[in-house]
């Protein structure tokens, strides 16, 4: 096996995900994916003594991305272009290789990682960017349309077919999820402008 300690676990826990979401987590063996690789069981249990194990490695490095990025996110400002800006970080950090495989591996083996308490961590993680997201109006609307903008960036790898580019699918995720966005904040009441035909200056009102 050639290569570093860490090199050789990334490769493994890539091929992994290869295998996971092509056939099935349940379908998939340690030795398919030591034959893939091109190493030995025994070389493969060095690092992993087990497909949990494996899954258990790259989502506590999705993980530890994630808590980086909401740390980072807490001291952005309140405002349209604090949420815009740490909605694309998210979305970068989403559409990397490692993220978007991740992902696809919990959608589709959802009834393997139901009691797993990997999806629960990553579960975690999301409603806290949400929460991030809706400090400027935490009310039940905000909290919904900040949860409704990250689910347009998981939802766009399953929504949309046929051929677009990552880069393609990134941007169309976060125009969609802007929209949301850019509705949290607002005047309930909708009374941001003046309406029509009337004249909202102070100096209208004293006359």
């Amino acid at each position: 096996m050639t290569g570093s300690t860490g090199d050789t676990r990334s490769r493994i826990q890539a091929v992994a995900l290869e295998l996971f979401t092509e056939q099935g987590y349940e379908k998939t063996s340690l030795r398919e994916i030591a034959e893939r690789l091109g190493v030995t069981k025994a070389a493969l249990y060095y690092h992993f003594k087990s497909k949990d194990d494996i899954v258990d490695s790259f989502v506590s490095d999705r993980v530890e991305r994630l808590d980086r990025l909401i740390e980072w996110a807490a001291e952005q400002p309140v405002d349209a272009v604090g949420r815009r800006t740490t909605l694309r970080r998210y979305c970068e950090e989403f559409f990397g290789d490692d993220g978007r495989n991740v992902m696809q591996f919990f959608e589709q083996n959802r009834t393997v990682v139901k009691h797993h308490p990997a999806g629960q961590m990553l579960r975690d993680r999301m409603l806290r960017i949400a929460e991030l997201l809706s400090r400027a109006d935490p009310s039940p609307a905000g909290q919904l349309r900040a949860t409704l903008a990250l689910f347009s960036v998981h939802g766009s790898l399953f929504a949309l077919r046929g051929e677009i580019s990552s880069t393609e699918r990134q941007e169309l995720a976060l125009e969609i999820a802007n929209e949301l966005l850019d509705r949290i904040g607002e005047d309930p009441t909708g009374n941001d402008e003046p309406e029509p035909g009337t004249d909202s200056t102070p100096a209208a009102a004293a006359g």
